[in-house]
């Protein structure tokens, strides 16, 4: 940890950088021993990426690609994949003045989902939030990250209601689409449907236990751990897309779990 401190200290010389935070499994206390460690770059424009490039290169002993903000998509943003030490370290950039947009609509009770490469579900612009809360500040001059992550310990009510309707409305709405393509014997479709329609449940999940859930990876577990329901979440779901089989028998059989399975949590939220 030291060391990592040592380099956020370095970063946030860089022109544009504002703070740094570690976030996902270190940060969390639930990383395993070949985890990354990830490192959030909160920013403001101009971002001096040729400076980045001068201190990665010093951090690895040789040249790294470093993106410029957007390298990496709409919402993943950009950064470098660094070895330092032997240790994997990643640099995510986050421009800042967009995290505090995303907080203030969180507070509001909206959010948006966003297309992204490596995000089959899509990027929920509450993760942002979430990723500050999750987070541990490595450097911070100004005090601006700390003081935002206060804030966003605790979970807007107003998002939690949010995620809740949504997953009401749009679970039992997509599987009734996919029944068209159960018909047919459109496995690939069903699956698609299906997969979203527990991503769902995942989030609404999530809120209901004003927990934040960051992205797909580890989503479905991580729910069924969450306590609150009674339901077998997690079991269930799994064995839906172990059961979903190419015929039109097994895949409207796995959608009548599925109706289930919604219904079931569904009704849990409303106690």
């Amino acid at each position: 940890m030291e060391r990592l401190v040592e380099i956020a200290v370095r970063l946030v010389e860089v022109g544009g950088v504002v703070g740094v935070c570690l976030g996902g499994s270190r940060a969390r206390g639930a990383h395993s021993p070949d985890s990354d460690y990830d490192l959030g770059l909160y920013y403001r424009p101009p971002l001096d990426t040729a400076a980045l490039r001068l201190l990665a290169a010093e951090l690895t002993g040789e040249p790294v690609e470093v993106t410029e903000p957007g390298g990496w998509g709409p919402w993943v943003d950009g950064g470098a994949w660094l070895t330092v030490d032997g240790q994997r370290v990643d640099w995510i950039y986050r421009d800042l003045d967009r995290v505090h947009r995303v907080w203030r609509q969180c507070q509001a009770g909206q959010f948006e989902i966003g297309a992204q490469p490596g995000h089959p579900l899509g990027v929920y612009s509450h993760a942002y939030a979430g990723e500050l809360a999750l987070g541990r500040v490595l450097a911070d001059p100004g005090g601006e990250l700390l003081a935002l992550q206060e804030q966003t310990r605790l979970y807007p009510e107003p998002l939690r209601a949010a995620l809740i309707d949504n997953a009401r409305w749009e679970a039992p709405f997509i599987l009734a689409c996919a029944r068209k393509g159960a018909a047919r014997g459109d496995a690939f479709y069903v699956a698609g449907c299906l997969f979203r329609a527990v991503g769902l449940l995942a989030h609404a999940l999530h809120a209901h236990a004003r927990r934040w859930l960051l992205n797909e990876k580890g989503a479905v577990r991580a729910a069924g751990e969450l306590g609150g329901v009674s339901v077998d979440f997690a079991g269930r779901a799994r064995q839906l897309f172990s059961a979903l089989g190419t015929t039109p028998d097994t895949l409207t059989a796995a959608l009548g779990e599925a109706d289930r399975l919604v219904a079931e949590v569904c009704g849990e939220f409303a106690r």
